[in-house]
């Protein structure tokens, strides 16, 4: 059986945290704690209403200029968690939020867990633009009339000849 780690951390998140609450209330006082903990939840909750707007920014962006938008959508969501860790009370959750809204960190979050994102979908080749064609349009085969013949009944519930009258009237 393999053993993981996440639950022990889940365990142990609200142990450290009250840890981390009497360090620096010890180290500043009740009142400059209380006032920390109030600040970064108010930034958070900055960080929440701006992430979601900056994702779509640059989701947009990256489907403008044909990049893939893999990268946008783990960089504004790492935003987004910060966001969340920003707002939750607590130092360590505090310190790792900051942590994600360095660039350079989501840089390095990217390179690790980047080459295992996988995009369904040709972004760089249309890049979003209506009426663009990809290289998929030259496996379009055109035929003309007399080139195509149906096998079968012929009778299609998408015919123009269909009697339809035992429907219901809408």
């Amino acid at each position: 059986m393999r053993f993981s780690l996440l639950p022990v951390l889940v365990l142990a998140m609200p142990i450290l945290e009250i840890a981390g609450f009497i360090v620096v209330g010890k180290a500043l006082g009740l009142w400059l704690t209380l006032g920390l903990i109030l600040l970064t939840s108010f930034l958070g909750l900055v960080i929440l209403r701006s992430g979601g707007l900056g994702m779509v920014r640059n989701l947009q962006n990256a489907s403008r200029t044909g990049a893939e938008p893999a990268q946008a959508m783990i960089s504004g969501g790492m935003r987004v968690i910060a966001g969340i860790l920003l707002f939750v009370p607590g130092f360590i959750t505090d310190i790792i939020g900051l942590l994600l809204l360095v660039p350079a960190i989501r840089a390095f979050i990217w390179k690790a867990i980047g080459p295992r994102v996988v995009v369904a979908g040709s972004f760089k080749n249309a890049g979003f633009r209506p009426g663009a064609q990809s290289r998929d349009s030259a496996k379009v085969v055109d035929l003309d009339e007399d080139d195509f013949h149906r096998e079968g009944s012929g009778q299609s519930p998408w015919s123009a000849n269909r009697d339809d009258r035992d429907l219901p009237k809408p």
